[in-house]
């Protein structure tokens, strides 16, 4: 009766052993993939950071040519005002050399 006791005793120490090994693996193997699951993502993370500056860098140099192409059309635009203001000047100094002769006559 008592070597059946402890017999019961260790098969059911052995079987209560069992499953936690088993229920150990299966949480292992599942961290395991959590690990590598990180890792990927780490990556590619990395990965999209890197093109992400790229691109910054990309898009900083195209604003930069846009700003200039809107400096030399602004000094285009003002210099086509300073010709408007010539041509105005012009023609008032014609309508007075006009009024001039007109008076001389």
């Amino acid at each position: 009766s008592s070597d059946r006791s402890s017999r019961a005793q260790a098969e059911a120490r052995a079987a209560v052993l069992a499953s936690l090994q088993s229920a150990g693996s299966s949480y292992d193997a599942q961290m395991q993939q959590h690990a590598r699951d990180i890792h990927s993502n780490a990556a590619a993370i990395g990965k999209q950071e890197a093109d992400m500056r790229k691109h910054s860098k990309a898009l900083g140099k195209e604003s930069a040519k846009w700003q200039r192409e809107i400096d030399k059309t602004t000094n285009g635009l003002k210099g086509f005002g300073d010709l408007q203001n010539f041509a105005e000047m012009m023609e008032r100094d014609l309508l007075v050399i006009e009024e001039t002769m007109r008076l001389v006559e």
